[in-house]
C-alpha cells in the first residue's frame, strides 16, 4: 500500500463531546501522510514523469500530504461511509457545501459545523493535500513532491501564466493568486513573451520586452502597471518540474488506506468503513473528472477505491493536474483542461478526427463507480458545461451512461447564493454590474448525496438526469436568450460568450509534455445553455423553490463592473438577481415586461404558502429532504423581505 505512515500531530474530541444526533460525538485527527508510490505498478502508469523521479532504497517515489479527518468517536454510531472531500486550492469545502457553514481551515466551533448535516448522517469526512503549489500557511492543505530529473541534467520547459486584474497593480506573481509559482529559470530571458488583450476574444498584442521585467524568479512587473479588465498572458521557461500528477496518487491512496488498512498500519479508521465517496468542488471537481479519465480510481493492489464520485461545478473540463510544469491552480478556458473528450460515452470530433470518451479507461476495464455530475447555470454560461451531455458539433444529445447522473441546478451561480448578496466576489474581489445571485442550492445538493448513497448501498435509482436537451428545445445557444434579457430594464446582455476551442499543445502532449505555448487555437466547440421563460428564468434542470415561486430573475451570469474594465465580458463564476417590480405601477413606469410581485402574490403569507407547496413537491420528487423544508421556507421569507424593501 502506497501510504507508509500517518504522523498524527493533533487529535481531540470536537466541541467538548457535543452529540450530532444519533452519530454522537466526533473527533478530529490532523497530521501528515507519508506515501511511497511504486513507478513499476500498472496502477501508476498514467502519472506523468513518475519514471523520472528520485527513488528511495526500495525503488519507490516518496511524497507527503497534509491530512485531516473527522469521524464519530463511537465507530458503531457512524454510517460506515467515507466522504473524501478533495480540497479546493488547499481549502476544505464539504462542510461549507453540505453543512451550510463558512469555510474554515480548522473547524472548531459550533458555527463551523453549521446544520451538522454530514455529522448527523454519520459520515467520516477526510481531506488530503494533493496540490504541490499550495502555500504552506493559513491551514491550507498541500502535497510535497519531488521534481523530475533527466538523465543528462535538469529538465526545462515552457510555462504560461494568465491574469486579469480587477485593480491596477504594478507586480503580479507567476501563479494564480496566492499559489507557489514555477520560478523563472532566467530573469533576463529574451525569449519570454508577454501579451495583452483588451477583452475576451480580442487579439493578443505583444508587450515590448523593455516594458516589463522579472523583479525576482517568482514575479513579473510592468511599467505603468497591469490595467484592470485586460487579459495578460506570459510564456517563460522554468526548470525542475514537480511531479504534479502525484496528487492523484495522494487522493486515491489516502482513501484506499482509510478504507482497507488495518490498525497495525496506523489507520485510525480501521474496520469502520464499507463505502468511499469522493466529492470535489470547482477546481477539485475538475480534478475528479481528470482522475476518472486516467483510470486512477484503483489502488496499487487493483482494488476499486471509490464507490461513487461527485464532480460538482466542474463543467466539462479537467485541469493542469498531470503534465510537466502543470499549474493545478490555473483556471483558464484555453488550457489543457479543455481538451477533448468531454462526454462519458465515446464520440468522434469530426474536425480533428479524434475519438474518445472521458471514461474510456473505465469502460475498457468494465468497472466504474457511480458518478453524479452537477453544474450550475454559471458553468453553462462560462461556455463549457453542456459538453458533458451534447456532442461537439451541437447536433445531438449524448445520453448519460447507466451508472451516471447529470444535473443542472437551474438559476444558480457557482457557489450557493447569500442573503444579502455581497458587493464583491469574496475570492477575487470581482464586482458585477448587477446584484449577485442569491439562490441557495445547498438543499438540492444534500438531497443528491442522500440519493447517491441509497443508489450505492440499496440499489435505489436516483431521480433521472435533468439537463438542457437539444431534443426538446431546452438547450439553446446563449445568444438566443438575449431578446428576453434585453427587455428587462437596466440589464446588459454580455457582448461576448466564451466557448472552448480546439487546442494543440504540441507533438509531445500524449506523454504529458507541453511544447506549444500559447497553444495553437482551432475551431470552437458548440455549446448551449438552458432556455428561459418570459421572466428570464431557466426552464431546464432542477428548479429550486426560488425559481418555482419566483420573486426575481436569477441568472448564472453577470457582466463585469465597468470600474473593473471590460464590462462587455462576463464574470467567471457569479450570477445575478434581477428583482421583479414590486407593484403594477412600478412595472408600467419602468417598462418592465415581467409581472410585478403584487400581481403574482396577494401577500407575504400567500407567497410563503406557494413556496411551501413547491418545497413539498421537491421533497416528493426526491430533490429536497424533508428536514430542509422549514429552513427553506424561513429563507424564502427573508428573500421576500429583502426584495420587497427594494434594498437588493
Amino acid at each position: 500500500m502506497a501510504v507508509t505512515a500517518l504522523e498524527i500531530r493533533h487529535r481531540a474530541v470536537l466541541l467538548d463531546g457535543h452529540r450530532f444526533g444519533a452519530a454522537g460525538a466526533y473527533e478530529k485527527i490532523a497530521g501528515v501522510l507519508r506515501l511511497a508510490v511504486d513507478p513499476a505498478n500498472p496502477a501508476n502508469r498514467a502519472i506523468t514523469d513518475l519514471g523520472l523521479a528520485p527513488r528511495n532504497a526500495r525503488g519507490a517515489v516518496e511524497a507527503s500530504a497534509d491530512f485531516y479527518l473527522l469521524q464519530p468517536v463511537d465507530p458503531a454510531r457512524g454510517n460506515r461511509r467515507l466522504l473524501l472531500d478533495v480540497p479546493n486550492r488547499g481549502r476544505k469545502v464539504a462542510l461549507g457545501m453540505f453543512n451550510s457553514t463558512p469555510r474554515v481551515p480548522d473547524p472548531s466551533t459550533p458555527e463551523d459545523f453549521g446544520n451538522g448535516f454530514l455529522m448527523r448522517h454519520g459520515y467520516t469526512v477526510a481531506w488530503v493535500g494533493w496540490q504541490h503549489d499550495v502555500p504552506r500557511q493559513d491551514g491550507l492543505m498541500a502535497l510535497t513532491v519531488p521534481a523530475a530529473r533527466g538523465a543528462n541534467g535538469p529538465i526545462s520547459g515552457p510555462v504560461r501564466c494568465l491574469w486579469r486584474p480587477n485593480v491596477r497593480v504594478e507586480t503580479l506573481p507567476l501563479a494564480d493568486r496566492y499559489h507557489i509559482p514555477h520560478p523563472a529559470a532566467d530573469l533576463d530571458d529574451p525569449d519570454a513573451r508577454l501579451t495583452v488583450r483588451d477583452h475576451a476574444g480580442a487579439p493578443a498584442v505583444a508587450v515590448p520586452r523593455t516594458a516589463w521585467r522579472f523583479p525576482d524568479a517568482s514575479h513579473i512587473a510592468l511599467a505603468g502597471g497591469f490595467a484592470p479588465g485586460k487579459i495578460y498572458e506570459l510564456v517563460y521557461r522554468a526548470v525542475h518540474p514537480p511531479l504534479v500528477g502525484l496528487g492523484f496518487a495522494a487522493v486515491r491512496d489516502a482513501a484506499a488506506w482509510l478504507r482497507f488498512a488495518d490498525a497495525a498500519q496506523g489507520n485510525p479508521s480501521a474496520g469502520r468503513l464499507e463505502r468511499a465517496y469522493a466529492f470535489g468542488v470547482s477546481q477539485s471537481g475538475r480534478f475528479l473528472r481528470h482522475l476518472l479519465s486516467l483510470g486512477l480510481d484503483e489502488d496499487e493492489a487493483g482494488r476499486p477505491v471509490f464507490d461513487a464520485v461527485v464532480p460538482h461545478v466542474a463543467g466539462a473540463r479537467r485541469g493542469e493536474f498531470n503534465h510537466r510544469f502543470g499549474q493545478p491552480s490555473l483556471n483558464a478556458l484555453a488550457a489543457v483542461g479543455s481538451l477533448f473528450p468531454f462526454t462519458d460515452a465515446e464520440q468522434t470530433d469530426p474536425v480533428t478526427g479524434e475519438r474518445g470518451a472521458l471514461l474510456g479507461r473505465l469502460l475498457a476495464r468494465g468497472r466504474m463507480p457511480k458518478i453524479v455530475t452537477i453544474n450550475t447555470s454559471a458553468e453553462y454560461w462560462r461556455g463549457d458545461a453542456s459538453l458533458v451531455h451534447t456532442d461537439v458539433e451541437g447536433r445531438a444529445d449524448v445520453e448519460p451512461l447507466a451508472g451516471t447522473r447529470v444535473y443542472l441546478f437551474a438559476g444558480t451561480q457557482h457557489t450557493p447564493g447569500a442573503l444579502p448578496p455581497p458587493d464583491a466576489d469574496p475570492n477575487t474581489g470581482g464586482r458585477g454590474l448587477q446584484p449577485f445571485n442569491v439562490v441557495d442550492y445547498a438543499p438540492l445538493l444534500r438531497a443528491a448525496l442522500v440519493n447517491l448513497d441509497r443508489w450505492v448501498t440499496e440499489g435505489a435509482e436516483p431521480p433521472p438526469s435533468a439537463v438542457p436537451r437539444l431534443s426538446d428545445g431546452t438547450a439553446v445557444p446563449a445568444e438566443a436568450t438575449a431578446p428576453v434579457f434585453e427587455q428587462i430594464p437596466g440589464v446588459r446582455f454580455p457582448d461576448r460568450i466564451g466557448r472552448p476551442r480546439r487546442l494543440d499543445f504540441g507533438p509531445e502532449w500524449a506523454r504529458g509534455v507541453v511544447t506549444e505555448l500559447p497553444p495553437k487555437v482551432g475551431a470552437p466547440f458548440a455549446t448551449f445553455v438552458s432556455a428561459v421563460d418570459g421572466d428570464g428564468n431557466e426552464t431546464a434542470g432542477l428548479r429550486p423553490v426560488e425559481l418555482l415561486v419566483p420573486l426575481a430573475t436569477y441568472t448564472g451570469w453577470n457582466p463585469r463592473h465597468p470600474e473593473q474594465g471590460a464590462p462587455g465580458d462576463l464574470m467567471s463564476m457569479m450570477g445575478s438577481t434581477l428583482p421583479f417590480p414590486r407593484t403594477r405601477d412600478e412595472r408600467q413606469a419602468g417598462g418592465d415586461p415581467r409581472r410585478s410581485i403584487e400581481e403574482r402574490y396577494p401577500s407575504r403569507a400567500a407567497y410563503l404558502e406557494r413556496a411551501r407547496a413547491a418545497a413539498m413537491a421537491l421533497v416528493a420528487a426526491r430533490h429536497m429532504l424533508a428536514e430542509d423544508v422549514d429552513a427553506v421556507l424561513e429563507r424564502a421569507g427573508q428573500l421576500w423581505d429583502l426584495v420587497t424593501t427594494g434594498t437588493i
